[in-house]
Formats: C-alpha cells, sequence, structure tokens
C-alpha cells in the first residue's frame, strides 16, 4: 500500500492545477516541440528532437508521479485543523532557543504535507525535521529539531489557522 500524502484543500487544488497544466498546455507545447525538430530531417543528429523527446518523458513522468500522488491524498479541511497542537494545516509562531547564528528570534511557520512544501513562503512539510518536531505539540512546549547539521531546540510560542 502506497504512503497516504496529507494536504490542506489550497495543496490539492495546486496539485490538481499542475496536473491539468502538465496534460493540456504542456503536452501541446511538446508536441509542437517535437514536430518542428521532426521538419529539420535527420534524426541522427538531431539534438532539438532528443531535448523534446526527454521533455516529453520527463512530463509523463512527472503527470504520473501526480496521479500516484493524488490516488493517496488525504486532505486537511480546515474543520479538522486543531489549535490545540501543531498539525498540518496549523500556522505556527516559533522561537528559536538559543541555537546560536543559524536563526535569530521568532519565525512564523506553516505546517503542510510534502507535496506543498516551500521554505521561502515558510511552509513547513510535516516530513521535514522540524516539521516532525512539532506536530503533535502544544503551545508553550520546547521541541528539539534532529536536524542534519546538529540538533536545535525551538519553542512554540503559539498555534493558529
Amino acid at each position: 500500500m502506497a504512503k497516504e500524502i496529507n494536504v490542506t484543500e489550497e495543496g490539492l487544488k495546486k496539485l490538481q492545477e499542475q496536473l491539468e497544466y502538465l496534460k493540456g498546455d504542456k503536452r501541446k507545447e511538446i508536441v509542437e516541440q517535437i514536430r518542428v525538430a521532426l521538419s529539420f530531417g535527420d534524426l541522427s543528429e538531431n539534438s532539438e528532437y532528443d531535448e523534446a523527446k526527454n521533455a516529453q518523458a520527463e512530463n509523463e513522468d512527472k503527470i504520473r508521479e501526480i496521479e500516484e500522488q493524488l490516488k493517496n491524498v488525504k486532505v486537511i479541511s480546515d474543520d479538522e485543523i486543531d489549535t490545540n497542537t501543531v498539525s498540518v494545516g496549523t500556522k505556527v509562531l516559533v522561537h528559536y532557543v538559543d541555537d546560536g547564528d543559524d536563526h535569530d528570534g521568532d519565525e512564523n511557520l506553516t505546517i503542510v504535507g510534502s507535496t506543498e512544501s516551500s521554505v521561502a513562503e515558510g511552509k513547513i512539510s510535516d516530513e521535514s525535521p522540524i516539521g516532525k518536531a512539532l506536530v503533535g505539540a502544544k503551545a508553550g512546549c520546547i521541541v528539539t529539531v534532529n536536524a542534519p547539521n546538529g540538533d536545535y531546540e525551538i519553542e512554540i510560542v503559539s498555534i493558529s489557522k
């Protein structure tokens, strides 16, 4: 049995939109690239054709990957989000406890499923080291993050939706 993937309603929508794009516009773009490359003639030395076929294979792999994810997705609705403990869909204000130069002060994080994570947006996967440390903890708790570059502690200041 495949692993269940937690996603928020927003994350499910993005996955569905990405799949629609890859199956629609992206496939059409690649077919056009192949058509143009074929017009150049001899395929044995046609790098445009090779690139287009590689792009086609990558696109089809990505489509299969997303379709597989969608088969195993568990949508966490806003109604299911409990702000008593950290879980997928919660926003968490954390304070880094004296960890040296790595972090300064407080940071707002949103816990999301692995398909939605974006460090730049403050969206942390529930499967990441910090996500694993936070999930299930309550406000006021200090948790230890087992990171590849060494353990550090963070305090959960508050939890919200």
